[in-house]
């Protein structure tokens, strides 16, 4: 009858609306995440609300928009016979001039009280004509060596960038993270060999790896390994987010527009479109914002030590720095659902103590692979990203200053600077994901 096919008709509307709402208009995020008791909606009120401000202003600042980076090194594991020719994919460095004085000049690297105060004892007895301790070149050189493999020891991911002579400075705010316009075989090269060699890839990832690989919840995994894993696939789902937010949606020969790509997004997140993935993806996003979230608190004692300083020479700016990132930390850590990171690494001290040297070293490799991303753009906030990561592991297992001064945290402007950024990306990625669902609402 008619009535029946009205009805039957406004029934398939309504199943078509609900199945819109549901696959299109925002990936199915929400509730708790595994292994951590936290949930996906106090993470986005908290972020949106409280941190992403923050940690916005944070990053117009001098000491965290210059970057020290060697953009130049080649490729450790194969011959990369050229780089990226796109326009978008250069990197501007700065000139000397361009840097703050009190950066490129730094000395003090490392912003624990014990380190200061022994360099202020020494500048103390200098002036009052003390014995003459100088050291030889052979006996600095050791000392250097020692310091750095102390250093190392702790570290997740490698910082020879600031010591390289053909490191320079980059303005990571004229050099924005965004599509560039490098993908293809070259890229998907860089994430295989990330997860088929270096990343404890879960049993129920079959080979080939599929763009942007799945990132399901393993069976028979280790909670460390599955952690690592996440963190891996939170990064490249942040990653992509930033690309699909930023896309070159106009190129003409006077302008280029630059804005949220809502296709882009939905071929990366979108249930439907992802066979199930795109969601799970999203959420290792925030379970890695839980972990560097917890990495700024745990690294509190040692910013609110009085020798600790955001030094660009310019000393009203560097207080008031300072005064931001202290609020930027007690803001962190007023967050009530934190990650407890002695879940991980802990039972039998042998076994401990492997599975986590295993851990560094392969996120060590990962690091390494940056080196070999042609799109210098995005080498450059490849870099960034994954030293921001292992510095946040470093940081969420190293000992803090209570601890025997032999094992206290220590860290340097290198690391700093690529932690902020870092969580800073990530939370702008969360940010993001509020303004692809009101985007992909308007769609429907």
């Amino acid at each position: 009858t008619v009535i029946e096919s009205v009805v039957m008709r406004v029934c398939v509307r309504a199943c078509v609306c609900v199945y819109i709402h549901r696959f299109l208009v925002c990936p199915q995020v929400s509730g708790e995440l595994d292994d951590c008791h936290c949930d996906v909606e106090s993470i986005d009120r908290f972020n949106n609300e409280l941190l992403f401000p923050k940690l916005q202003a944070l990053l117009q600042t001098d000491y965290f928009r210059f970057y020290k980076v060697n953009l130049n090194k080649p490729c450790p594991f194969w011959t990369s016979g050229s780089h990226c020719g796109l326009r978008d994919c250069t990197v501007k460095p700065c000139s000397p001039n361009e840097v703050p004085e009190g950066i490129r000049t730094e000395a003090r690297n490392k912003y624990s009280a014990e380190v200061n105060s022994e360099l202020d004892k020494c500048e103390k007895s200098e002036a009052l004509g003390a014995v003459d301790v100088s050291l030889s070149d052979e006996t600095r050189e050791a000392l250097k060596n020692w310091t750095k493999h102390d250093d190392e020891a702790q570290r997740f991911c490698l910082l020879d960038d600031e010591w390289c002579p053909d490191s320079q400075y980059v303005d990571l705010l004229l050099n924005p993270e965004r599509f560039t316009g490098y993908k293809g075989p070259e890229a998907w090269k860089i994430w295989t060999s990330i997860y088929e060699e270096n990343c404890f890839k879960p049993f129920t990832v079959k080979r080939p790896l599929s763009p942007l690989y799945s990132s399901g919840r393993s069976e028979g995994q280790c909670v460390e390994k599955r952690a690592f894993y996440r963190l891996i696939s939170g990064l490249h789902a942040s990653i992509s987010i930033h690309l699909s937010a930023r896309y070159l949606l106009s190129d003409e020969w006077f302008e280029k527009r630059w804005g949220p790509n809502v296709s882009e997004f939905r071929s990366r997140f979108d249930s439907e479109l992802t066979q199930g993935e795109g969601p799970k993806r999203l959420r290792n996003l925030y379970f890695l914002f839980l972990i560097e979230l917890r990495a700024l608190v745990k690294a509190l004692p040692v910013v609110k030590e009085g020798s600790f300083k955001l030094f660009t020479g310019q000393p009203q700016e560097d207080c008031r720095n300072k005064e931001r990132l202290l609020d930027l930390l007690h803001t962190a850590r007023s967050f009530p659902l934190h990650f407890n990171e002695t879940s991980l690494f802990a039972g039998d001290e042998t076994e401990a103590a492997k599975l986590k040297e295993d851990v560094r070293l392969a996120f060590m490799n990962i690091s390494r692979i940056m080196d070999c991303v042609e799109c210098f753009k995005c080498r450059l906030w490849g870099k960034l990203q994954t030293q921001g990561l292992g510095t946040a592991l470093k940081i969420l297992f190293s000992e803090l200053p209570s601890s025997p001064p032999s094992s206290r945290l220590t860290l340097n402007r290198q690391e700093l600077v690529a932690l902020v950024n870092a969580i800073g990306r990530i939370s702008t990625s969360i940010k993001e994901l509020q303004n692809f669902r009101e985007l992909l609402a308007e769609d429907t």
